[in-house]
């Protein structure tokens, strides 16, 4: 019973995102819906942050899709629907920032941390290379040792 309820539970969480988009959006042309569908993918829900507007239930990702849907059908190209929203929202709108000098230190960063990663253990490896490790013998065990060595 408790089974069946959480697969049922588990389903229905599975098909959220597909009620985000309501029926009254849907563009009457499969190719134009397809385009605004991967357009709202591309966009950040503002309010939810981590969702793209095609996912989320939010007011303002429902206005989002409206405009991406009207100028797609007024005839702008995906990259002018993108500018668009970008010169209203900013770039954080975008999931995917585009690669340009102000987004380099983001795009960078993974490399330059992996390198500064990379260079501080070689430089701990080679200073603990030289350290001797462990602690000096007693003159009972120097006396030991040399005993067994002249055997």
């Amino acid at each position: 019973m408790i089974r069946r309820f959480l697969l049922a539970l588990a389903l229905m969480l599975a098909a959220a995102p597909a009620f985000a988009v309501n029926p009254d959006e849907v563009l009457a042309d499969p190719a134009l819906e397809a385009r605004a569908r991967a357009l709202s993918a591309e966009l950040r829900c503002m309010v939810c942050q981590n969702q793209s507007i095609d996912d989320s239930n939010a007011d303002l990702a429902k206005d989002l899709r409206l405009l991406v849907r009207e100028r797609i059908t007024d005839g702008d190209s995906d990259e002018q629907v993108l500018n668009y929203i970008v010169s209203r929202y900013g770039e954080f709108v975008l999931l995917k920032p585009r690669f340009s000098m102000r987004t380099l230190l983001l795009w960078g960063a993974p490399v330059l941390l992996i390198l500064a990663g990379g260079a501080s253990l070689v430089v701990f490896a080679r200073k603990r290379a030289g350290k001797p490790t462990g602690s000096k013998l007693t003159e009972e065990e120097q006396a030991k040792l040399a005993e067994l060595l002249e055997k």
